[in-house]
């Protein structure tokens, strides 16, 4: 998988540079030259969808422990810095953010059911912000518009079943009996593991038992985190110099978010998001030079978000083995210091 993920992300990387060649590069960067500082708003912009994220995370952790928000925030950052950044499938991200709950003091049921939670809600309003974008195109068709609306509607179509199914699973305690399986198959040795596999199915349940929370993350938390996310695209192509409407922002940011989850195993959706913009750019009017700079600015907010993300997590995670090997430490010292005296003592 690891070099699967190289391949892929030089392949885009690749493809990234021959569209910005085809499209005039001068003129590429000469848009984004003219932007200037413009584009390091609207990256920092980026902060507000992380926030909402945050709270309605933070929203489906119940307990004594649950974390607040400045440290959800934080989580999300690292996340989306980890699956935007790193050849990992996309769950690379959400295990590091298991580890970082557990670390918080959050139960492993809760953190893992959290985030299976989460995962399925964030899909499901995608696939509802997708739809609203394909809607939009159709309703604005022309004949490039309607074949790539078309293309989308027919992917959208056949993701829906396997999004009903993965709910149906959820409710099936599939945890538990996967590892009831896998225990049979070991003769027992993973017999510890059924009980925690069904503390997590229960939490997952207990989740979607709170009808209220769901709700208010489905319909207000997480529509407020498209349309912030959208204003990024709005900000940008100000700056840029292109005047759109906010609605028009909103489907070049779903459509976008739409393909990039499809090429979930290229790293920072090289060459599928700059071919991706010059699609659904080229749908509403953009030039594919206009459409490109739009990209960049995209990546550099990669680049002043999520590369710190990077860093971020990098030291949390040295702080961590530094605190665990700091008793071992001491136990040393002190073992050395027992001995010492003991020696003295026998002489």
């Amino acid at each position: 998988m690891k070099h699967l993920g190289r391949v892929a992300a030089f392949a885009g990387l690749l493809l990234s540079l021959w569209l910005v060649w085809r499209a005039d590069p001068g003129a590429v960067l000469g848009a984004l030259r003219a932007a200037g500082a413009g584009l390091v708003v609207a990256a920092l912009a980026h902060v507000l969808p992380m926030l909402a994220n945050a709270c309605d995370w933070r929203s489906l952790i119940r307990g004594a422990n649950r974390p607040g928000l400045g440290k959800m925030l934080h989580l999300v950052w690292v996340r989306e810095s980890v699956n935007s950044m790193l050849p990992v499938a996309r769950i690379g991200g959400e295990l590091v953010s298991f580890r970082m709950l557990r670390r918080w003091g959050v139960r492993p049921a809760t953190a893992a059911g959290s985030i299976v939670v989460d995962m399925q809600l964030t899909v499901i309003s995608q696939l509802l912000f997708t739809m609203v974008g394909i809607g939009f195109l159709f309703a604005h068709a022309h004949s490039d518009t309607l074949r790539l609306a078309g293309q989308l509607a027919w992917g959208v179509a056949a993701l829906t079943p396997l999004l009903l199914l993965f709910a149906f699973v959820q409710h099936a305690n599939p945890f538990e009996r996967i590892t009831r399986v896998l225990n049979r198959m070991t003769s027992g040795k993973l017999a510890a593991l059924v009980g925690h596999s069904a503390r997590i199915d229960q939490s997952i349940k207990l989740i979607w038992r709170r009808r209220a929370v769901v709700l208010r993350y489905l319909f207000f938390w997480q529509p407020l985190q498209c349309f912030m996310t959208s204003l990024e695209i709005w900000l940008a192509l100000h700056f840029l110099g292109v005047q759109v409407t906010l609605v028009e922002a909103v489907v070049i940011e779903s459509l976008i978010q739409a393909i990039s989850s499809a090429a979930f195993f290229v790293p920072g959706g090289l060459g599928v998001q700059e071919g991706g913009f010059i699609l659904v750019g080229g749908a509403l009017g953009l030039d594919p030079s206009t459409c490109l700079a739009l990209a960049g600015a995209r990546r550099i907010r990669d680049l002043l978000v999520f590369v710190p993300g990077l860093i971020a997590w990098q030291f949390s995670e040295s702080s961590e083995r530094a605190a665990r090997s700091a008793p071992r430490g001491a136990r040393t010292v002190r073992a050395q210091a027992r001995s010492a005296v003991g020696e003295t003592s026998r002489r």
